[in-house]
């Protein structure tokens, strides 16, 4: 029968533990948020909103082709010089997602004959980059400059080291300023994946690599997403200008891709414009996920000091993350569920992600909701 080992690889999830499901959410849901990645707010901003709703009367509901037939508008174009300047980098190419940035930074930069270095705690889709490159894939312990080193030390040619800025599992960031200083030494290029580290970390929100001193460098290379601290949807790549013409020229998920909704990319400018005027947002951002994580370990739980926005709390089984994740829902809280193969640790957990508009009796109202429901 066609597809007849599905039902045994369903079986299998099932019996781990595994299984996964959607939960459609309504407009206005009555649960307090700790699970998206809306880390200053600003998905529903009025503002942002507003910047959406004016693009899509302006320009349509889509791009209409891809970016290098009808897909760029001129708010495309403005879009990537206002994240070029704000995050200190020359220049900027928007995609329609984070993951098709990813994708486009990794294979497009791991020709054949190179070497690419992989973090062991990277996201899915620099992994998948790394499967498609052409390139071969070296994977390293997790934020391991020496790994990197010794790996670096064992190949002759172009070389790239690509590394998340910020780990979504457990929300610690990546040693950015030794990570380059290994490339360097081999005169290997340096990729990092700054999806959690806009907008929470730098000056102002301008990101990890901002804040290592490493935007602008020529041998450095940031891929973003809009749809974290930018409330909105899309990605970018930030760098010198010859690498972002080279992914115009060479990127499959640029060249072949339908461009970035106008909707969208109106959104993340305003997002982008409201972050420059409040740029306190992002200290904020950071104090609530200290604050959580203190209060969390002051309760007895078991969670990884945050380094950005991201607060993780190991649960003693998968089966058990999911119901205490469910007995959250049920009392008014959604969190963050990360089970393997999510987790490269193997170890479940619950992920927390603080927004910097939340108050002090709503981390309160969280800290309660979690204790009282521990399996």
């Amino acid at each position: 029968m066609a597809f007849g080992w599905i039902d045994e690889q369903a079986r299998a999830r099932r019996r781990a533990g595994l299984v996964r499901i959607l939960r459609p959410r309504p407009a206005d849901s009555p649960l307090l948020d700790l699970a998206s990645n809306d880390y200053l707010g600003l998905a529903r901003h009025p503002e942002v909103t507003e910047g959406a709703a004016r693009a899509a009367r302006s320009w349509g509901a889509g791009a209409t082709g891809s970016r290098l037939v009808t897909g760029t508008t001129e708010l495309h174009a403005e879009l990537e010089r206002e994240l070029a300047d704000f995050c200190g980098f020359e220049a900027a190419l928007v995609f329609s997602s984070g993951y098709a940035a990813n994708l486009a930074a990794v294979t497009a930069l791991a020709p054949h004959g190179s070497l690419v270095v992989s973090d062991a705690g990277n996201h899915a889709s620099l992994i998948d980059g790394c499967r498609l490159a052409r390139g071969t894939t070296q994977v390293v312990g997790h934020a391991d400059p020496d790994a990197v080193r010794k790996a670096l030390a064992t190949h002759d040619g172009p070389a790239v080291t690509v590394s998340d800025t910020v780990f979504s599992v457990d929300g610690d960031a990546a040693p950015l300023a030794a990570l380059a200083g290994a490339c360097r030494e081999h005169g290997a290029g340096l990729v990092v994946d700054d999806a959690h580290g806009l907008g929470v970390l730098g000056e102002g929100g301008r990101g990890a690599a901002h804040a290592a001193g490493l935007a602008g460098a020529d041998d450095v290379v940031v891929t973003v997403t809009l749809s974290k601290s930018l409330g909105s949807q899309g990605g970018a790549v930030l760098g010198p200008a010859r690498v972002i013409e080279h992914l115009v020229n060479a990127a499959r998920t640029f060249i072949f891709d339908t461009g970035l909704a106008p909707a969208a990319a109106g959104g993340a400018l305003a997002a982008l414009t409201l972050l420059r005027r409040e740029p306190e947002r992002a200290a904020r951002a950071r104090a609530v996920a200290a604050g959580l994580h203190a209060r969390l370990t002051a309760e007895g739980h078991s969670a990884v000091r945050p380094d950005a926005a991201v607060v993780s709390v190991r649960a003693p089984s998968p089966e058990g993350a999911v119901r205490w994740a469910a007995d959250c829902r049920a009392a008014g809280l959604a969190v963050g569920c990360f089970r393997p193969p999510s987790v490269p640790d193997g170890v479940s957990r619950l992920r927390l992600t603080a927004r910097a508009d939340l108050s002090g009796e709503q981390i309160e109202r969280a800290v309660r909701v979690i204790g009282g429901t521990r399996p």
